[in-house]
């Protein structure tokens, strides 16, 4: 007999293997070749989402001009559609043909999108600084360009689709610095988003800049932080311990929206600006706030779905780790390093490497089924037995098993990083297809009306803040003196700690249920992430493309110009649903994990090696090569094919080989 504590894995498993019963062949990854699809209407979901950010749409930039100058002025080769690989931001003709090529290719054929922020140019250009009104200006052309797009009067929303907004840092000036509010920018945004946000969250949006909103009605919400009062960088706030501050607030609200949802039996989508990294030593927030965002994740795994960012310009994903969390340290102001953006990207991927090779390994002698493409048996095999005396797999494995959370990983949560619009490489927009089972048939967001009464998911009550006029300049000597402050008080804290915090200052979330399944974000249901297509436009041989035929005597009608970048301007990077080396059967955090492991595995079995080092392996028979097979083993050094992928994915392409050689690790 079984045990009754493993009901709930049990049940786990069912949820597995119904969905595999029953695949949703409907929902095929999009492609430019795949233009019809009968989940397209306002009435069906087509279990697809879209993940746009870092657009930086910059009205200043001129093609033709250097790069050097930030594509302002001066002769070079800015291109019409962007400079790839520079510091300049992107033109208008770049998000107009972004979202010519998202209305061709995507528009019916997503449920919703999720706009992860700094839609405004860089503050790079000292003889055109920017300005509070220009940036308010960037946002709002943006914003309009999604309301033309998806506008739909047929319905009772006014729209087809729900946008999910959220504050980038340089969606604000001084970029990086965003006081508690209400202040001048949460009162504009919320004007600017009006139609995003609801009517019923926009008050606790005007207070800090954050707000829930259902993309499915009654079983999936959105929830928009606002990264900004856990970034480090923002000398004007100082982490989520203090009660004083708007990142505790932040954080308390946000443990609220889980448990109502938790009691709602709904699911949740994180998104924010700024992702929480953690790679050796260095961090992008406040390790106040990391620990509570990674406490309130692995405590409400059974709600939150998935998690999306924005702002690093590379793509990636990284795994919080919760046997990292101190529960006490979560309440006290705990440096950080402020600097971490300023660490190079590639220093920082390695350094992701290296923590993910000190996460717990199979142990060695482990049939490769258990850790690669058959674990899910091996998972099943583990349930069938939990209580015989000589079980399918062995103390070791059981061990390993135990030390990652269970069969489905559920020590860590993930957060995946979206590459952006900018050309800093390549610009880059991301397709999620996620689980629909069971929701064939519902009302769809479009369809049912907005809820105009404060719901009691939003129930929120904050002490009222001092405003911030919308006169207020914010000069680099207030800048400056925002930065000391924070110092000193990071210094008396520490003096501060010769008293020892006996308990935390905040509520601590209970785990999920015994009789609890996993989440979705763990194991395939309804609502678990599936795939993702990564799509780019490669700049280089677009203009490359648009050379060749400048010296055709014909030019193009106005109406072709506008066209001609529509239907290959974005094509597939890669794929997760087919991808040959990657070869993740889902997005859930268990795949995650053990791609994670495959990436930092300095040994890499055959099957991940590069082609080129498998050239170098001797699989020779005979005898007398043994000293030529001495000098290959001497000689060669083996590359994992993996990491070299992901490197490659991580820079969206534009790297060259000897780039990608230079890169450590």
């Amino acid at each position: 007999m079984i045990s009754t504590r493993f009901f709930p894995l049990l049940y786990g498993l069912g949820l597995v293997a119904c969905a595999r019963a029953a695949p949703i062949t409907e929902q095929q990854v999009l492609g430019l070749d795949n233009q019809e699809d009968a989940l397209g209407s306002s009435n069906h979901l087509s279990g697809r989402f879209l993940h746009i950010t870092d657009f930086h749409l910059d009205s200043h930039y001129k093609p033709g001009t250097s790069d050097e100058r930030v594509c302002h002025r001066g002769q070079g080769s800015a291109g019409q559609l962007g400079a790839a690989g520079t510091e300049c931001d992107s033109p208008a003709a770049l998000v107009d043909e972004t979202f010519r090529w998202i209305e061709k290719n995507l528009k019916g054929k997503i449920d919703f999108v999720l706009w992860t922020g700094d839609s405004a140019r860089h503050d790079n250009d000292e003889k055109i600084p920017r300005t509070a009104n220009e940036i308010l200006d960037l946002n709002e052309i943006l914003a309009n360009k999604f309301i033309d797009l998806f506008e739909d009067r047929n319905t009772v929303r006014g729209l087809s689709i729900p946008i999910i907004p959220t504050i980038g840092n340089n969606d604000i000036m001084p970029h990086n610095i965003f006081k508690e509010g209400p202040n001048r920018w949460t009162r504009r945004f919320t004007e600017i988003w009006g139609q995003f946000i609801p009517e019923h969250e926009r008050h606790t949006f005007e207070e800090g800049g954050w707000f829930s909103a259902d993309v499915i009605p009654n079983h999936l919400t959105a929830i928009s932080l606002n990264t900004m009062y856990f970034y480090e960088s923002n000398s004007a706030v100082d982490g989520c311990a203090a009660k004083s501050e708007p990142g505790y607030e932040h954080m308390e609200w946000l443990r609220i929206q889980l448990e109502i949802l938790r009691e709602r039996k709904m699911k949740a989508i994180l998104i924010g600006h700024v992702p929480p990294a953690r790679a050796g030593e260095k961090r992008s927030w406040d390790e106040s706030c990391w620990q509570k965002y990674t406490l309130f994740t692995n405590r409400f795994r059974d709600v939150v779905a998935g998690s999306v960012y924005g702002h690093m310009n590379v793509d990636h994903f990284m795994l919080q780790d919760s046997r990292q969390v101190d529960i006490l340290l979560a309440s006290q102001d705990t440096p950080s390093d402020p600097e971490f953006m300023i660490n190079s990207r590639s220093d920082y991927l390695s350094s992701l490497r290296e923590d993910w090779a000190e996460m717990p390994s199979p142990p060695a002698g482990t049939s490769s089924s258990f850790f690669s493409d058959d674990w899910d048996s091996e998972t099943e095999q583990l349930a069938d037995s939990v209580d015989a005396s000589s079980g399918a797999l062995g103390k070791k494995e059981r061990r390993f098993l135990k030390k990652i959370g269970g069969p489905f990983a559920e020590r860590y949560s993930l957060s995946l990083v979206s590459p952006s619009v900018v050309p800093n490489y390549f610009p880059t927009l991301r397709v999620v297809e996620y689980n629909i089972s069971g929701l064939e048939g519902i009302k769809t967001w479009a369809d049912t009306p907005a809820n105009h009464a404060a719901s009691e998911n939003s129930v929120w009550d904050s002490d009222e803040n001092d405003e911030i006029t919308d006169e207020e300049n914010d000069s680099a000597d207030d800048i400056d003196e925002l930065r000391k402050r924070k110092k000193n008080k990071k210094n008396k804290n520490k003096k501060n700690k010769k008293e020892k915090i006996k308990k935390p200052h905040f509520t601590v979330p209970d785990h999920p249920s015994k009789s609890t399944p996993p989440g979705p974000a763990y194991s395939n249901q309804a609502l678990t992430w599936l795939s993702y297509a990564q799509y780019y436009a490669n700049l280089t041989r677009i203009d490359e493309q648009a050379k060749s035929k400048s010296s055709n005597i014909s030019q193009p009608s106005e109406d072709e110009q506008k066209t001609s970048h529509a239907l290959d301007l974005y094509q597939v990077e890669y794929d997760t649903r087919d991808d040959k080396v990657y070869k993740m059967k889902d997005l859930t955090v268990r795949s995650f994990f053990q791609l994670a492991k495959r990436i930092a595995n300095k040994k890499p079995r055959k099957s991940d090696l590069l082609a080129s080092d498998l050239d170098t392996l001797d699989t020779s028979d005979d005898e007398t090569d043994t000293a030529d097979k001495k000098n290959n083993k001497r000689r060669k050094k083996h590359k994992n094919r993996v990491w070299r992928t992901f490197l490659n994915r991580a820079f969206v392409g534009y790297l060259t080989e000897e780039e990608l050689d230079d890169i450590k690790g």
